[in-house]
C-alpha cells in the first residue's frame, strides 16, 4: 500500500487537531507522546507507517507491519475532566472506530473493553490503548488506536485472548488507509469533543448508549480471567456509566473495570 498523504489528510481535518505527524517507523506511537507529552500540545496526532514494538492492554504486543494499517496515538488535554474519568476514553474510542468500519462497508461491534470485531465471524480488526502520561498539574492521556486495514497475510497471529485478526479489506470494507485515517480521526474528534464538554461523563455525552448499543459482549455468558489466576463467570447485563461491565453472577452484581480482567471470553 502507498504512505498515507499527510497534507491530504490535515487539509480534510481542517483544525480539529493542534498538529498530525506521520512517521516512516516508530517503536510505539503510544511511547513516543507518552514520553513527550509535557512538550505536546493537547490534541496532537502521531501516526506511523509502521510499529516496531507496538503495545495493547497489559503490555500486550499490537503487530504493526508496514503499510497495511492504521497505528495512530492522540495525545489529549482534557481539561475540567476528572482525572478519574481518563480511563473511559477508551470506550470513546471504541465509537469512533465502529462508526470508522461502518462508513468502510463492515459490519462491526465492541467486544468490552477495548477491541473492535468485525465481520461474522468477530474477528479482531481493532485495539484501544489509552494511557495517562505523568505531566504534573496539567495532566494528559494518551488515546492509541491500531487499525488492520489492508489484508493482512500471515503477518499478523492471533491475539492473546485468541481471537483470530481480520481487517477492513478481509471483511469485503474499503482499504483506503487515507480515507480510513480521515474517518476515523474526524469520528474520535466529535466524539471526544462530547466527552470533553460533558466532564468526561459518557451518559451525558450521548457515547454511553452508543457503546452499549455496539457493545456484543452484553447479553453474553462470559468468563472473565482475572490477574490472580482464578476467573468469573456470569451474564454481562451492562455497562456502567464509568464504562465497567457489570456480571450478574449467581443473581448477584459483580462490576469490573478494564484494569481487574485480563481476557473476557463468552462461554456459549
Amino acid at each position: 500500500m502507498s504512505a498515507l498523504d499527510v497534507e491530504a489528510l490535515r487539509a480534510e481535518l481542517g483544525g480539529r487537531y493542534a498538529a498530525v505527524r506521520v512517521v516512516a517507523t516508530t517503536g510505539s506511537t503510544n511511547a513516543d507522546l507518552v514520553a513527550a507529552a509535557a512538550s505536546t500540545a493537547d490534541r496532537t496526532v502521531l501516526i506511523a507507517e509502521e510499529q516496531t514494538a507496538g503495545r495493547g492492554r497489559r503490555t500486550r504486543t499490537w503487530v504493526s507491519p508496514p503499510g497495511s494499517g492504521l497505528y495512530l496515538s492522540v495525545l489529549l488535554r482534557p481539561e475540567g475532566v476528572p482525572l478519574a474519568r481518563f480511563g473511559s476514553l477508551a470506550l470513546v474510542a471504541g465509537v469512533a472506530l465502529v462508526r470508522t468500519a461502518r462508513a468502510a462497508g463492515v459490519a462491526a461491534s465492541l467486544k468490552w473493553p477495548n477491541d473492535l470485531l468485525a465481520g461474522s465471524s468477530l474477528a479482531k480488526c481493532a485495539g484501544v490503548l489509552a494511557e495517562v502520561a505523568d505531566t504534573g498539574p496539567d495532566p494528559a492521556v494518551v488515546v492509541g488506536i491500531g487499525l488492520n486495514v489492508g489484508p493482512l497475510g500471515t503477518a499478523v497471529p492471533a491475539g492473546p485472548g485468541g481471537l483470530p485478526p481480520t481487517s477492513l479489506a478481509q471483511e469485503g470494507g474499503n482499504a483506503d488507509r487515507g480515507r480510513a485515517a480521515a474517518t476515523l480521526l474526524a469520528a474520535f474528534d466529535e466524539a471526544e469533543s462530547a466527552w470533553r464538554g460533558s466532564g468526561g461523563d459518557l451518559g451525558a455525552a450521548g457515547l454511553l448508549a452508543q457503546y452499549r448499543g455496539a457493545c456484543s459482549t452484553l447479553g453474553q455468558r462470559v468468563r472473565v480471567e482475572l490477574p490472580d489466576g482464578t476467573d468469573l463467570r456470569g451474564l454481562a447485563v451492562d455497562v456502567d456509566e464509568a464504562g465497567q461491565l457489570v456480571l450478574d453472577v449467581g443473581g448477584g452484581t459483580r462490576t469490573l473495570s478494564a484494569g481487574d480482567v485480563v481476557h473476557v471470553r463468552p462461554t456459549g
